[in-house]
């Protein structure tokens, strides 16, 4: 088992070579398990398919319960794991820099901070605050025995704000106060992906995986990104297919989709060797 610290250093270094990496989001330890042996070189968590997981809302788990949810995967995977931690748990600069230590101490090596508030009638903080926090995680981050990467992310598009100039504004003022990833979840084209590349002189992440724009790994390494995540897209897949299934047992009486079923004996083998 690698340490934190040389899990840090090999994520800090998927970062910096060329390309675009994928960095999957797994939404308990069995997907993650199934990931790792799968070949993927990091692991994020995701905050809406742990709660859609646990029958709740996203945004309705509290820090300890994130925390235990990414402490309990960095425990069973070899691989470094980044959290999304949400707005930190608190509106305050101290509460996000407290999440983030509490965040290393889980034996994480990575976590993003959004800008959103979590209120419906006030869903993204000034820009100000939102820098100021920004400021504190990265001093906590630094402040660790270890490169803690942390990524910062402008949450306009995924609150009815599609304003591509305020939302490079805010990476921009990210990226000045110490981020080291950007993201911006939910633009919705090509060009603007390319523009908040451009625009940066950081690694950008991008997600897949919601509606809209579809690109692929090789289309998303050519404009600039550095980084894939697909958040809970995994598990609404899943949900998805389990969804169908009961479906067609309620309505029609029926099992085939059995036959799209994973393998007891392949998940079997996966879970043995990573055990």
């Amino acid at each position: 088992m690698p340490t934190q610290a040389q899990k840090a250093e090999v994520f800090r270094a998927l970062h910096a070579r060329p390309g675009a990496f994928i960095i999957p989001n797994p939404w308990d330890v069995g997907s993650a398990r199934i990931l790792a042996d799968l070949g993927f070189e990091a692991l994020a968590t995701t905050s809406m398919g742990q709660a859609f997981s646990l029958g709740r809302q996203d945004n309705t788990l509290d820090r300890a319960e994130t925390l235990a949810y990414a402490s309990l995967i960095v425990s069973r995977t070899n691989l470094p794991v980044s959290a999304d931690l949400e707005n930190g748990f608190g509106d305050d600069a101290e509460a996000v820099a407290e999440t983030i230590r509490l965040a290393a101490a889980s034996g994480l090596v990575g976590a993003s901070i959004e800008d959103a508030t979590g209120c419906p009638d006030d869903p993204i903080y000034e820009i100000e605050l939102a820098v100021e926090r920004v400021q504190a995680a990265v001093e906590a981050a630094r402040a660790l025995p270890f490169p803690f990467t942390l990524t910062a992310r402008a949450e306009n598009y995924l609150h009815g704000r599609p304003d591509l100039g305020d939302t490079i504004r805010r990476l921009e003022a990210f990226q000045e106060a110490g981020a080291d990833v950007l993201y911006a979840p939910g633009l919705a084209t090509k060009n603007d992906i390319a523009t908040v590349v451009g625009s940066l002189d950081r690694p950008v992440n991008v997600v897949m995986g919601l509606e809209g724009v579809q690109l692929s790994l090789a289309e998303l390494s050519a404009i600039g990104v550095r980084r894939i995540s697909v958040g809970s897209a995994l598990y609404r897949t899943a949900l998805g297919a389990a969804l169908r299934a009961a479906r067609e047992m309620r309505g029609q009486g029926t099992f085939t989709f059995a036959k799209e079923a994973a393998s007891p004996r392949e998940l079997s083998r996966i879970f043995a060797a990573t055990g």
